[in-house]
């Protein structure tokens, strides 16, 4: 009895899995077409969530973006100033507004705002703040930039040596600071001033006067001079007679003393 039972269930197994061979025979086999829909559904949806994405941004955000790259790479740009604000002045970058503060218009004193109006002036941004719409802008950053390059210039068109002409500009306890031709300032330390003890550099200079000095040292952004250097290659002065020949020329010691009255 069990063994028919058991033969009974195999036999339905067997004719099941004979049922779902043959259904799978006479169905087709699935191609991309067959999900043509599906993924035009995916695409659509795709583009939506872009389209949201870039309303989100807004249609500045590459301008913003740039803006950022050239705060990054401190990258220059001329810019021509538009109005007047409270404490600043209005300039604008592709369209994007920006504030360039009074303090960072120039490397000087700026008086008057109204002044500048009009005027293209070579910033670059310092401040970029998308989220806020926040750009400022600073003209004294580049000038400032520019003064160091042509210092550094300067300065390395300076050898020691070299004997220069130059101007007093101002006159401390520990020396003197000299503007030089070459367009850069040294210092004449007071112990370089003279050869002779002196005990402030007053006693011997006075500003606006003429000196010459000699470059004794360049280092570090630093001139240092030296008035005293000069004094010690000057040679003694040697003193010229000249004879007059009148006869024979003679040691003796009459011939030495007859001109003097006794």
């Amino acid at each position: 009895m069990n063994e028919e039972i058991m033969n009974t269930e195999v036999n339905a197994a067997a004719a099941q899995e004979v049922a779902v061979a043959e259904a799978a025979k006479s169905e087709p086999a699935e191609t991309m077409a067959d999900f043509a829909s599906e993924l035009e559904a995916s695409y659509k949806e795709f583009d939506e969530r872009h389209n949201d994405y870039q309303e989100q941004e807004g249609p500045d955000a590459q301008k913003w973006a740039n803006l950022l790259q050239m705060m990054q790479e401190k990258t220059v740009t001329k810019v021509k100033i538009k109005e007047v604000v409270k404490s600043g002045v209005v300039a604008y970058i592709d369209d994007i507004q920006g504030f360039i503060p009074a303090s960072h218009i120039s490397t000087k004193y700026v008086e008057k705002l109204e002044d500048w109006v009009g005027k293209y002036l070579e910033v670059v941004p310092i401040t970029v703040e998308p989220e806020r719409k926040k750009l400022v802008l600073s003209g004294r950053v580049v000038m400032k930039d520019k003064e160091a390059a042509e210092k550094a210039a300067k300065m390395a068109a300076v050898k020691v040596g070299a004997v220069l002409e130059g101007t007093v500009d101002s006159i401390k306890d520990y020396g003197a600071f000299v503007d030089l031709e070459s367009g850069v300032t040294g210092l004449l330390h007071v112990s370089q001033i003279s050869n002779q003890r002196i005990k402030h550099p007053g006693v011997v200079l006075k500003e606006g006067q003429k000196v010459t000095v000699k470059v004794i040292g360049v280092g570090d952004g630093r001139i240092s001079l030296s008035m005293k250097a000069l004094e010690q290659e000057e040679e003694p002065r040697e003193e010229v007679f000249n004879y007059k020949e009148s006869g024979a020329a003679t040691t003796g010691l009459a011939s030495l003393l007859k001109n003097i009255k006794l």
